[in-house]
């Protein structure tokens, strides 16, 4: 994933788009998806299994966030421990 890669201006982005962004195949996305239930869900333009996914990218870019800020806090905790 590019964290520092500004996201898209609009209000939706589909999901080869976010795929994009976010450096990883579909297959990839689905399996992120499916591995962290406080990924952001897709909005579905319709009922069919084959409608276009779209999500909502401050949601996205808010979750990639929160992502840094668990990792840097995690590695600041380390760096203090290893001065121990």
């Amino acid at each position: 994933m590019h964290p520092n890669t500004t996201p898209p201006s609009k209000g939706l982005i589909r999901q080869p788009a976010l795929c994009q962004w976010l450096d990883v195949t579909r297959s990839g996305l689905a399996k992120l998806r499916a591995k962290d239930p406080s990924f952001p869900k897709p909005i579905k333009d319709g009922d069919s299994r084959q409608a276009a996914a779209y999500y909502v990218v401050t949601e996205i870019d808010t979750w990639l966030r929160s992502k840094i800020t668990a990792r840097d806090n995690v590695q600041g905790r380390e760096t203090e421990d290893s001065k121990l």
